[in-house]
């Protein structure tokens, strides 16, 4: 038996990096002591959601990952406790800059980066004014714990995400997110985000967890963003579920929390194996995904 317990950690982000950086760590540390040995921050944690404008100065809050405040402090916290935990954070490579989490191991060391595939441009999702589409291709890391595989966000809605972390070994996968309102659209994507995500490990018979922001994120109005005033509701729900995607773990649209739940990975690689899913694939029928 290779029994490991994940975390998924759900909080509301303010204006202070310091502040959302120990609300992060007051919470990883509430998992480490319920036991959690991999623990899932949500995405761009450090500040609020910047994205929902756009302003040129806010290319500044891109770092190198060995100079990410976020990464540094979760370094020392996972040395520390022995835990594994993926950090997403604003990377800067010298011109470009994008979405990524650094696998940070249980011995504090970073494992590598993955840098988010899929940039969304939608009102106030305005990610691809601050994002360059990752280069690293999807990626799985050889953790103390388990073989993880990490997609952010919008990576989510895509099964080919999950498909290839499949193929490539994983055995847990982990979404750090921040969705809420829909202001244009004028619908609540919640049930459809969950239900997305619970395929995805149904069709791969893998768990997954989920960890999103909570709480509403204001646009003042200024000249450096042309006025614009827009407010977004981050509705939380983060959830686990198990390799059939049921949800053995999920939170409320408002609560600051931790997610626990606990996983055998010898008897999950023993499930994929028997239902024949990776037997029975057709891959050279699957041309048409790759061509339009």
């Amino acid at each position: 038996m290779r029994n490991v317990k994940v975390a998924a950690l759900q909080m509301r982000c303010k204006e202070s990096i310091e502040e959302n950086i120990n609300k992060a760590l007051e919470l990883a540390g509430r998992a480490a002591d319920m036991g959690a040995q991999v623990i899932l921050p949500s995405e761009l944690f450090e500040r609020p959601y910047f994205c929902q404008e756009r302003r040129y100065e806010y290319y500044e809050y891109a770092t190198p990952v060995e100079e990410n405040p976020a990464v540094q402090a979760f370094s020392r916290f996972a040395a520390e406790r022995q835990v594994v935990v993926p950090v997403s954070f604003y990377e800067k490579d010298r011109l470009r800059t994008f979405n990524s989490i650094a696998m940070i191991d249980a011995d504090g060391s970073n494992l590598g980066v993955y840098r988010k595939t899929h940039i969304p441009d939608d009102h106030y999702y305005q990610e691809k004014f601050y994002f360059v589409p990752g280069d690293t291709g999807f990626r799985t890391f050889d953790t103390r714990y388990g073989t993880i595989g990490v997609g952010i966000c919008w990576d989510q809605w895509f099964p080919e995400t999950a498909r290839c972390m499949a193929l490539m070994g994983a055995e847990l996968l982990m979404y750090p997110t921040a969705i809420g309102s829909e202001p244009i659209l004028g619908c609540d994507s919640m049930g459809h985000w969950r239900r997305c995500m619970q395929g995805h490990a149904a069709a791969n018979l893998i768990p997954v967890v989920a960890a999103n922001r909570i709480g509403e994120e204001k646009v003042r109005p200024c000249p450096e963003n042309g006025n614009q005033e827009s407010a977004l509701t981050f509705y939380g729900s983060s959830f686990i579920t198990d390799e059939t995607g049921a949800l053995v773990a999920e939170a409320g649209r408002e609560e600051e929390t931790v997610l626990v739940a606990e996983f055998d990975l010898d008897e999950l690689a023993k499930s994929r194996l028997n239902w024949g899913l990776f037997r029975d694939r057709r891959p050279e029928q699957y041309h048409l995904i790759a061509e339009r």
